[in-house]
């Protein structure tokens, strides 16, 4: 699969990750208000923590991705000295 196009997929489902955060936190505090503001506010909180598990496995996917492809850069790197020091040998 395309670099590009996985860091595009990777991104996009980081921000609906974002976006289910939101809304089930707010779903959540808005249908269990008439049980009390603190039972809303404590539920919402636990259905943002859904939410941000996903942005934070997303996240954690975008940082392997870029760790992975500046690896890739130095061993590309590394073989072009090595290269150089053979030829110069």
């Amino acid at each position: 699969m395309n670099k590009n196009l996985l860091s595009f997929i990777v991104s996009l489902l980081q921000g609906a990750s974002w976006a289910l955060a939101a809304l089930l936190s707010t779903y959540l505090f808005i249908h269990t208000y008439h049980y009390g503001l603190l039972a809303a506010t404590i539920l919402a909180f636990f259905g943002a923590l859904i939410g941000l598990f996903f942005v934070a496995f997303f996240e954690i996917i975008n940082i392997q991705m870029r760790k992975l492809s500046e690896a890739q850069k130095q061993t590309d790197l590394l073989k072009e000295i090595l290269k150089e020091l053979r030829v110069k040998n």
